[in-house]
This record gives structure tokens, C-alpha cells and sequence, in this order.
């Protein structure tokens, strides 16, 4: 049966593309919202962290009703860290709409995601975004796609695509990159002619895939995922099915039963196959389970989803200062809280560490550990990270690394400084093409060679280089690389740091810390450009004679202070450092915290 009155759809796009836009200009053109409600800008961007950084990070369902058909829509991330939460959501659909930049083009997290849905054999339909821009270059982008979809193998299904050229922003679609619409309705009626409604059987056995896991302290779990086959009735008895391991089926019931309607769940008596639907109840479901009725159990296959590249450690705050800021600082709160987070992260992997106050978390790159870390911290949790490191894998016996390909444009003028440190971080240039005033390059470098890099990035091209990175693959070692040339400065004393010390410690480098700060022994206040670490004292005080008086400090004056992020302060720490992190401060330290210790060490380690 073709439930004509329903169609499953995903936007998938590049970060910056803008996804979130078009999702909201949709939903207030189709009336779910009220005339004189007050809605915000990218309103399925809900996560503070989403807001802040301008990036969605979540993949998030969402409907609108057009023309007596019901279209669920799923908003998905554009950057590559994230691109887990994309695979798995492919799985609900039947179609995608590939969203790209009229100026940019096809991007590289454009070719990882539409490559996964052509596996998939989903139908594309390629909207032009931004078409209204004053560089917009429409005819070379559709070429780009078609050159795309031919290099990721795409039948001559695929390549017959259907293009919509429109503005997300300004609300308007049309079929004529010449000419603007007045509305988003000609994209909405392209999705009903171009994307096949779910063919499904009701009258099967009951079947859903999980492909997504919510959590709300009143129902506990929610499972989110499309109905393959059958119904669900509310209350009614199912098994939840694993495909790797069968022996651990077991019984459950369906509690509530909700469906999504515009940006909110709807309690439902029934679910008919090809819906999206929310159910709650059961225990322990996680991503990639089957809920089958009970007198049918068939699993279905999970995607498989791309590997994790980097691991940080993740382990309780053992500094002088710890447990003075945080609500949760302890082993057992902490495992909790990163266990708790596989449910959700598919692409997120957590194994305990060499000590029970340590886990080793792997992800899929900085920006993936760096957005846990952030949320971590505003939930009042307190720990301590170590520096991230690639994941190394054995292959025929030999040591291989994640290479990545990287994406670069760039003004002319910083060609030369990109490549000579991209080189010195085992950079091979694959490909250069000039592009008006700018260069286009790409370039094959291991996943180890871009920590820290990408804030020095921004600084060799005065802020106007744009950089992407997306996995390529695993290769042999490439050889060491000497990454960080700045040494630390370290606070010699606990104390509080006075104008007088941090005066006469700016002398040797870039500092981190203001007057005034608590610091300890061991932490790291400042840069050196030296390249080796020095202790300082930061906490000097001058000495008061009938000569001086202690408010002589009014005359001297210190440069302006370097603040760090969280990201700069993950890229910043070197093997034997760590980042503490609690909810009112980050602070950057040494894994060995007396100065003499610290040094014994480095002497007996140049030594032998």
C-alpha cells in the first residue's frame, strides 16, 4: 500500500549552508505557528550551545502539513564531527534534499553525507540555496553536483535530478535560478512529485528501527524511529530485537505513544507504518534496536556508522583546587554522565581507563569531545582532560593513521604561509585551482598534523581563509611531527596573582591570567615563544620600605592578556599537561604539579 498522505525527507547540506533557515521558513509558511507568535531565528536550533556557535549539532525531527500531506522534515548537522548523527537518520526517510550554497558549492561534508544516502539509494533532490546573492555562480555549481554525483557512483536515476533554486532567508523558491519566487511552495510541491511515499504493508506484524534516543526525566527514554511495517497501539506488548545480539532480547510494553507535529510531540492512540513516531516505556532501549511485535521478532541491520579518529581521557579533578566549584566531581558521577551520553552520540565510544577514576572517550574529532566537555561543564560537572591523540590502527602488521583531506580557501596573498605549515605538519598538496582573487587547494594530511592548527589558520589569513576537514582514510605513519613550538608558563606558588608579579612575568611571554586570579602551583598562566617552559612568579608582591609604598603597582602597566577558549585550551596542552575543567573556570595545568618533581622528571627523561 502507498500511503500517499505521508512523505519522509532529510536535509543534508554543508555547515553554514543554511539548513536550519530554510527548515524555518518552511514551518511559518505552512501555518504552524501562530500569526502572532513570536518565534525565533533557526527555531530548531534549541541547545544554547547550538545558538551560540551558530551550528546545529543535534539532528532534530520536525513536520508540516502541505496540501493535506503530512512531511516529516529532519534537520541534520553540517559539520563533519557530527556526521554520526547523520548516518543513523537516514534510515527514517525516502528522499533528501541536498542543500548548497550558491556561491560555495558542493563542500566536503556535502560529498561524506550524500554518499551515505546514495548507498542508501534515497531519491536527491538538489536545492540551490542563497540564490539571491550577489557572487551566486548557479550554472558552475549544478555542474559541480552532477560532477559529484557521477564521482560517488550514482545511477542515471540519480543524475536526473531536480533542481530548486531558492533563498531560505527570505522565504522564496523557485524552478528558474532567473527568476525569485514569492514563497517556498514550489520546493514543497517539487518534494511532493519528486520523493515516493513510504510503499508499506499495515497489516504485517508491528516493526520499527530506532534510529534516535531522547531522554526526559518524567518518562525516562524516548525511542524515536519509523514504523517499517504494521501497527502500534498505545499499551500494547513488543519485544525489542537486537541484530548482533539475539540473546539479549527481552519483553517490554509501549507506555505513550506521541508523532511530531511542527515543533512538537502529539500523544497518539495508534502508529501506522511509514510515520515517525516517539514511544516511551521501555527500560533500556538504545540506538539500533528493533521494537517487533510479539509474534514476529526480525531485527533489522543498523547503519554502520564511520569510526572514531580521536580520544582524549577523561578522569576525575585531583588539582589543589578541585571539588570547589563543581556539583558532580566524583568517579561514579562521571561514569554515569559519559555512559549516559552513548545512549544519544552513536559515533561517541567510551571504555574505562587504566586507573577507575579515568575513561577513555573517543570521537570523531576536536569540535565532537569539545561540545561533551562544554555540556558537561554547564551541568556542574568537574573533571580534567588530557590532550587529544589519534587513534592508531594495525593493518597486514603495519602502523597506520587517520589521513584527512583537507579543504582550503584562501586569499593569494596567504598561499605561501599555508603551505609551508601544512607541509611542516606532513601536508601533501593533491590539488590547487585558482578561484577570482583566492585559491582553492586540497591537501591529504594526517588527522594528528590539524590539532592546534586551525587557530593559527585564522591568524596566517587575517580571519578570511576557510578551512573543511572530512576523513579520507587509514595510511602508514607519516613520521613524527614537531607541532608546538611554544613553551608554558608556569605559576612557581599557590597564591593570588598580583599586578607587581604578572609585570614582570609578561617580559617572557603571553599571558593568560589578569590580576587578582587564584592560581596554583603548577598551572599554566601564560606562553612562552621560546619554545621551553619557565615557572613564574606571578604572585610576587613588592616589598614595602619607608622608601616604596605598596600603591606604587598604579604605575605599571600590563599588556592586554590572551583569553583562552575552550577549543584553543584542548589545542593548546601539551603530552604532559592537562585542561581542568569545572563550570566556573578552565584552567590549563602540568600532570606534575611540584616544580622540583616536574623537573627531576624532565631531566631523567632527556637522559634516559
Amino acid at each position: 500500500m502507498k500511503r500517499e498522505d505521508l512523505r519522509n525527507i532529510a536535509i543534508i547540506a554543508h555547515v553554514d549552508h543554511g539548513k536550519t533557515t530554510l527548515v524555518d521558513g518552511m514551518l511559518r509558511q505552512c501555518g504552524s505557528f501562530r500569526s502572532n507568535q513570536v518565534v525565533e531565528e533557526r527555531v530548531m536550533d534549541n541547545n544554547d550551545l547550538e545558538r551560540e556557535r551558530g551550528i546545529t549539532i543535534l539532528a532534530k525531527n520536525t513536520s508540516v502539513n502541505y496540501k493535506g500531506v503530512k512531511i516529516n522534515i529532519v534537520d541534520t548537522p553540517g559539520h563533519a564531527d557530527f556526521g554520526g548523527e547523520v548516518e543513523r537518520v537516514l534510515k527514517m526517510i525516502d528522499g533528501v534534499l541536498l542543500l548548497v550554497d550558491a556561491y560555495e558549492g558542493p563542500m566536503p561534508q556535502t560529498r561524506f553525507v550524500l554518499k551515505k544516502a546514495l548507498e542508501l539509494n534515497l531519491k536527491v533532490i538538489v536545492v540551490i540555496n542563497k540564490a539571491d546573492r550577489p557572487d551566486a555562480r548557479i550554472e558552475e555549481v549544478e555542474y559541480e553536483i552532477l560532477e559529484l554525483l557521477s564521482d560517488l557512483g550514482a545511477d542515471e536515476k540519480q543524475l536526473d535530478f531536480k533542481a530548486v533554486y531558492c533563498s531560505g532567508k527570505k522565504g522564496w523558491a523557485s524552478l528558474d535560478y532567473k527568476k525569485q519566487g514569492e514563497n517556498l511552495f514550489p520546493l514543497l510541491d517539487t518534494v511532493l512529485e519528486e520523493i515516493p511515499c513510504p510503499e508499506v504493508d499495515e497489516n504485517m506484524p508491528f516493526q520499527m528501527l530506532v534510529s534516535a534516543i531522547d531522554y526526559n526525566d518524567y518518562v525516562g527514554r524516548i525511542a524515536i524511529g519509523r514504523i517499517q511495517r504494521g501497527k502500534i497501539k498505545q499499551g500494547q506488548e513488543i519485544i525489542v530485537a537486537s541484530y548482533s545480539e539475539p540473546e539479549k532480547n527481552y519483553k517490554s510494553k509501549i507506555v505513550n505513544l506521541y508523532t511530531i507535529d511542527a515543533l512538537s510531540r502529539v500523544a497518539t492512540e495508534e502508529g501506522v507504518a511509514g510515520d515517525i513516531v516517539c514511544v516511551t516505556g521501555i527500560e533500556n532501549i538504545t540506538i539500533g534496536d528493533t521494537i517487533c511485535d510479539t509474534s514476529k521478532v526480525e531485527p533489522l541491520k543498523f547503519v554502520n556508522i564511520s569510526e572514531s579518529t580521536l580520544q582524549m581521557e577523561f578522569s576525575v579533578n585531583d588539582s589543589p583546587f578541585a571539588g570547589r566549584e563543581g556539583k558532580f566531581v566524583t568517579s561514579r558521577n562521571l561514569r554515569e554522565r559519559l555512559y549516559k551520553e552513548l545512549l544519544k552520540d552513536v559515533s561517541l565510544k567510551v571504555e574505562d581507563g587504566l586507573t577507575t577514576e579515568s575513561f577513555i572517550v573517543s570521537g570523531r574529532g576536536e569540535i565532537h569531545l569539545s561540545i561533551l566537555i562544554e555540556t558537561m561543564r554547564r551541568e556542574g560537572y568537574e573533571f580534567q582532560v588530557g590532550n587529544p591523540k589519534v587513534m592508531y590502527k594495525t593493518i597486514d602488521g603495519v602502523k597506520c593513521e587517520p589521513i584527512e583531506r583537507v579543504y582550503i580557501d584562501v586569499p593569494e596573498t596567504c598561499v605561501g604561509s599555508v603551505m609551508e605549515k601544512l607541509g611542516s605538519r606532513k601536508g601533501e598538496l593533491s590539488d590547487m585551482q585558482p578561484s577570482g582573487s583566492r585559491i582553492k587547494m586540497e591537501f591529504l594530511i594526517p588527522s594528528r598534523g590539524l590539532l592546534g592548527y586551525r587557530n593559527e589558520f585564522l591568524t596566517d589569513t587575517r580571519g578570511e581563509g576557510i578551512m573543511n576537514t572530512v576523513f579520507e582514510c587509514y595510511a602508514p605513519f607519516k613520521g613524527e611531527i614537531n607541532k608546538r613550538l611554544l613553551g608554558s608558563l608556569i605559576a612557581f606558588e599557590t597564591g593570588t596573582s598580583s599586578t607587581y608579579g604578572l609585570y614582570n612575568a609578561q617580559e617572557r611571554g603571553m599571558l593568560f591570567i589578569g590580576s587578582g586570579v587564584e592560581v596554583y602551583e603548577g598551572m599554566i598562566v601564560g606562553y612562552s615563544p621560546k619554545g621551553e617552559d619557565i615557572a613564574v612568579n606571578v604572585c610576587k608582591k613588592k616589598h614595602v620600605t619607608n622608601m616604596r609604598a605598596a600603591g606604587s603597582d598604579e604605575a605599571l602597566r600590563l599588556n592586554p592578556i590572551k583569553k583562552m577558549s575552550l577549543e584553543e585550551s584542548i589545542e593548546f596542552i601539551a603530552d604532559d599537561e592537562l585542561l581542568e575543567i569545572t563550570p566556573k573556570n578552565i584552567r590549563m595545568r602540568k600532570k606534575i604539579l611540584d616544580n622540583s618533581k616536574r623537573l627531576k622528571e624532565s631531566y631523567r627523561k632527556q637522559n634516559g
